[in-house]
């Protein structure tokens, strides 16, 4: 039942999450809800976050942003940066840097250009955790990760806020909002349609807010979901192109005041995301009409294709919505032509194994665990002695992400390796095909019998 929106004025210290154990009113998004202990990520975590927030926009000097490319990622970075902007940091002195294509936080490349910046204070949203530095070793920065991709490690000496780890787990946008909200009395309305923006790219538009999400019906009554599915489509595609073109879709989410501000035609920022999707568009529907081959076990359909273009995922996405087979559980894409030397593979867990679980794709556990998938046929591997084993040498691109939506980035040559472990094209022989136990009866009056011509008498 939607809650009426609270018009009383409630200051931050009692809007935040503590460490009660019991169940506190939370205002977001204009309207109240239910909290619960320890969602989205533990009291602490959240407490945590906003004193980084607060000690960034005091100190002054430089803070850098450095958000995932999708709406999701973008959308939480803008968040973060009008929080910031709204507790009295100087929006001169906040930058953003967006990585590399085929990059990640973690490597020393992008570790160099973040330390040439010369920040005070770093903040990571949606890049994925692991336990190595997104900073390197020299460099003074004080980090803040916002995350939710699933890890048992985090980047030693930073402040982690994740949500992997508090089912239903929330998207970056919505942690990132959460965290802010308190921290200021303008938070809600600017930034609750970012939230709900970033929630739809991640978890899609027939996402249903169920507690403990927050009650967001004011936002939709403000602003149609079609609206917003239509400006989270044209923030996807520029990261998608081939020149890889994030920083259009970052103008146009930072300058944007609404997602109407994101459709305007009159916009020449806007103008540059249609033409985005476009092409991307014609590229997706060239690589979909790619026939699969499927694993020995029928859990696993392969499709290949080659693209500049980080259209992977999105076909990933089609192909599971149609491809049915009895033990088919998830569809992987792998794009030979993203990198040079690597295959970028994307999967996605096929819609008739949600069927088969009696689940939906929004539902909060789902019924394939990719990363374990993925683990599982990568531990098929019997190295010779002194050998490393598959997983080891295939480096850490691999079986990141979420259960419910993996994948990896590795040589060509590791990837025709992993397609000999997941046994890719050999059909095992089934029962039909074997020969008949001894002392079992066979039938013979088959209709081939019956058709099959009798001699004459």
């Amino acid at each position: 039942m939607d809650a009426s929106p609270s018009k009383r004025k409630v200051s931050s210290e009692r809007e935040s999450t503590d460490q009660s154990p019991t169940t506190k009113r939370l205002k977001l998004g204009s309207v109240e809800k239910m909290q619960e202990p320890g969602w989205p990520a533990s009291a602490s975590a959240l407490e945590n976050a906003r004193r980084f927030l607060q000690k960034s926009a005091r100190a002054g000097g430089k803070t850098i942003l450095v958000p995932d490319k999708d709406a999701d990622g973008l959308c939480g970075a803008s968040i973060i940066y009008r929080t910031l902007v709204h507790l009295g940091h100087s929006p001169e002195d906040i930058s953003v840097h967006l990585l590399q294509k085929g990059s990640n936080v973690h490597e020393p490349v992008e570790h160099a250009v973040i330390r040439s910046l010369g920040a005070n204070h770093v903040i990571v949203v949606d890049q994925g955790s692991r336990g190595t530095r997104v900073t390197a070793e020299d460099d003074p920065a004080e980090v803040l990760i916002i995350d939710h991709h699933f890890s048992n490690e985090f980047p030693p000496g930073a402040t982690v806020v994740n949500a992997c780890h508090h089912e239903p787990v929330a998207t970056s946008s919505l942690l990132a909002f959460i965290i802010c909200q308190p921290l200021h009395r303008k938070i809600s309305e600017s930034c609750d349609w970012l939230a709900c923006m970033g929630t739809i790219g991640d978890l899609g538009s027939t996402f249903k807010w169920e507690p403990p999400f927050p009650d967001m019906s004011s936002v939709f009554k403000r602003y149609t979901k079609k609206s917003m599915t239509e400006a989270v489509s044209l923030i996807n595609a520029p990261r998608r192109t081939a020149i890889f073109d994030v920083i259009s879709a970052w103008a146009a989410v930072k300058s944007a005041n609404s997602p109407e501000d994101i459709l305007s035609p009159s916009s020449q920022t806007s103008q540059r995301l249609f033409d985005a999707r476009r092409e991307i568009n014609l590229e997706v529907e060239r690589c979909s009409h790619t026939a699969p081959q499927f694993s020995s076990d029928g859990k696993v359909a392969l499709l290949r294709i080659r693209s500049a273009a980080q259209v992977h995922p999105v076909v990933a996405t089609r192909w599971a919505g149609h491809l049915k087979s009895s033990a088919l559980e998830i569809v992987m894409v792998a794009n030979e032509g993203y990198l040079p030397g690597m295959v970028n593979f994307s999967c996605r867990i096929a819609r008739c194994a949600y069927a088969r679980a009696g689940k939906t794709n929004s539902s909060a556990a789902p019924p394939v665990d990719i990363i374990e998938l993925l683990k599982y046929y990568a531990d098929r591997d019997q190295p010779a002695e002194g050998q490393l084993p598959f997983r080891e040498k295939i480096g850490d691109n691999f079986a990141r992400g979420h259960k419910q939506a993996s994948g990896g980035i590795i040589t060509t040559e590791h990837f025709e390796e992993f397609c000999t472990l997941m046994e890719i094209g050999v059909k095992k022989e089934s029962s039909s095909n074997r020969s008949p136990r001894k002392g079992k009866a066979v039938q013979k009056n088959t209709l081939d019998g019956y058709f099959k011509a009798r001699p004459k008498t």
